[in-house]
């Protein structure tokens, strides 16, 4: 019989698509990886990889045995992960990727609660402005906004993620007045790189009023480019200081709009950004620890009633 870790690494390198990369996920060295899968494959007495200096490629027995073991080995995982508890309760290390100012806005000061009701989860959150890999990086759940959802992956949608302009009201005071999109191109952007591409994204606003009407109640946001951040934060804190007027989603908007040290530039206008949602594995077992922070998460967004909070009409 295969030992569970031999068939651990095979599937975790199938999967990543190399031995470092599995390695990763798994805690492992890759030469501890890569010594797990020959002796796989030393005992079966067939050849799962093709191994060559820049990938690792399945052979057509491989890609069958994957498919056979693949479901049982996360049947395993995910029971064992349930097992795995101090007196009956949700237990273990809940790796969590999120980004850095919603998460520290909104689920960090959740977390004196949640570790009250569930002492022995061991949280280790990332924060940080990119989609993430759950499966190849080894996360348990992720929060963010419009992520293509990969195989084997499920989201539990928390608020509408859209988006507004925002600008202080010493700045409107001083400049040309803003009525229609079109004005917008008199005024200094203070513009949002992308931290996937490193670029500047073009956005589409809608008419919130005119929302179901095919009316073509759209708009090209047309800024001129004043300066360029890759923080949403400080975008806004730019903004406070009277520069300009920036674009930025909800969550982060709410904060200043609360405060009165920005106000919505044309506030019948949005952008449509999906859904704010909280990914994890579509597992038929999921483990305690990611059911309760995902019921914890998505409860704590409906008695603050956080979607009607973000939603920009």
């Amino acid at each position: 019989m295969e030992s569970l870790t031999s068939i651990e690494c095979f599937v975790a390198s199938a999967e990543a698509g190399s031995f470092s990369a599995a390695a990763r996920r798994l805690g492992l060295t890759s030469a501890a990886v890569g010594k797990n899968v020959a002796r796989l494959e030393s005992n079966l007495g067939v050849r799962l990889f093709q191994r060559s200096t820049r990938s690792l490629r399945l052979t057509e027995a491989g890609e069958r045995f994957l498919q056979e073991v693949s479901g049982g080995l996360s049947s395993i995982q995910s029971a064992v992960a349930n097992l795995a508890s101090a007196g009956g309760q949700p237990a273990g290390v809940l790796k969590v990727s999120m980004g850095t100012g919603f998460g520290r806005e909104y689920i960090v000061p959740l977390l004196g609660g949640f570790l009250e009701r569930y002492p022995a989860i061991s949280p280790d959150w990332h924060f940080d402005n990119r989609p993430v890999d759950l499966i190849t990086e080894g996360f348990d759940a992720a929060i963010g906004g419009s992520i293509e959802l990969p195989p084997g992956i499920v989201a539990r949608e928390l608020a509408p993620a859209h988006r507004v302009l925002l600008a202080s009201p010493a700045y409107l005071a001083s400049r040309p007045p803003i009525q229609t999109p079109e004005d917008l191109a008199q005024h200094d952007g203070i513009l949002i790189r992308s931290p996937q591409t490193g670029r500047v994204r073009s956005w589409t606003l809608r008419n919130g009023k005119a929302q179901g009407k095919n009316d073509g109640m759209q708009a090209v946001i047309d800024l001129k480019v004043k300066m360029t951040m890759s923080d949403p934060n400080a975008a806004c804190e730019i903004a406070e200081m009277g520069l300009g007027i920036t674009l930025t989603a909800m969550p982060h908007a709410v904060v200043y709009l609360d405060k009165g040290s920005l106000v919505r530039v044309l506030p019948d206008w949005y952008v449509d950004g999906g859904m704010l949602a909280l990914y994890f594995a579509a597992a038929r077992l999921l483990p305690a620890k990611t059911r309760v922070f995902v019921d914890y998460v998505v409860e704590h967004f409906r008695s603050e009633q956080l979607a009607q909070r973000f939603s920009a009409f």
